[in-house]
């Protein structure tokens, strides 16, 4: 992977030919035009750069977001950048879209736009089989809950199974362990259902609990439940 200079000189590995969305002012090290936020900026041997100084200027920008359009212009374009931008918040370079070539642009807009209901069908159908596979875990996911829980409702069960099995969630439910229905996943999603459901922990967060503190707060409210569900008192 080669190594590129950032805008602020100091060397990152990059991919692809990298242009800077910057976040403050700079100057062109050619022309000694000012660079404003947000301009565009190429780093070369450590030297900021303006577009047009850098032979960058003709291309045409297109944002992030459409990914079949992005694809194919960089496709068509024999000289392309991707645009980046530092993220103060989460201290890294984030994406913002990509500099291709004007004819390339149009030639990826004029095919997006011939093929756009295939595509849309497409997607309609992959975001139904992602449905599909997420109430076939969910179901699944019941099923193994009420087999560790026997007296837990059913409702109760699948509505946990619902919450920790959700995409994109990022919930124990959607690790390897939860997809695979392993008990210590399951008992963790449990756990966490009843501490938010049954017991005081919220209230306790809101009154400045600390995390742990509120945790052992509510420990043997929800070992009693477990029990219950379990079918031992």
């Amino acid at each position: 992977m080669p190594e590129k200079t950032d805008e602020n000189g100091t060397s990152q590995k990059f991919k692809d030919l990298v242009v800077f969305d910057i976040v403050r002012d700079s100057e062109c090290a050619e022309c000694r035009k000012e660079l404003l936020a947000h301009d565009f900026l190429f780093m070369e041997d450590g030297r900021p750069l303006c577009l047009m100084c850098a032979d960058l200027d003709h291309l045409a920008y297109l944002p992030r977001g459409q990914t079949a359009l992005t694809r194919r212009a960089r496709k068509y374009s024999a000289l392309s950048a991707v645009v980046v931008r530092f993220s103060r918040a989460r201290k890294r370079y984030e994406r913002q879209g990509v500099l291709v070539e004007e004819a390339a642009l149009e030639r990826a807009v004029e095919e997006c736009h011939a093929d756009a209901s295939k595509r849309l069908a497409a997607r309609e159908k992959a975001s139904l089989r992602r449905l599909e596979q997420d109430r076939d875990l969910a179901l699944r996911m019941t099923e193994s809950i009420l087999a560790l829980y026997p007296d837990c409702p059913p409702a109760e069960a699948q509505a946990i199974a619902v919450h920790t099995s959700r995409r994109g969630s990022g919930r124990v439910g959607r690790s390897a362990a939860g997809r695979a229905l392993e008990a210590e996943a399951l008992n963790a999603a449990v756990v966490a259902a009843i501490r938010h459901r049954h017991t005081r922990y919220d209230q306790l967060l809101m009154r400045g609990y600390g995390r742990r503190d509120a945790r052992d707060a509510v420990y043997d409210a929800i070992n009693h439940l477990l029990e219950r569900w379990r079918g031992r008192s």
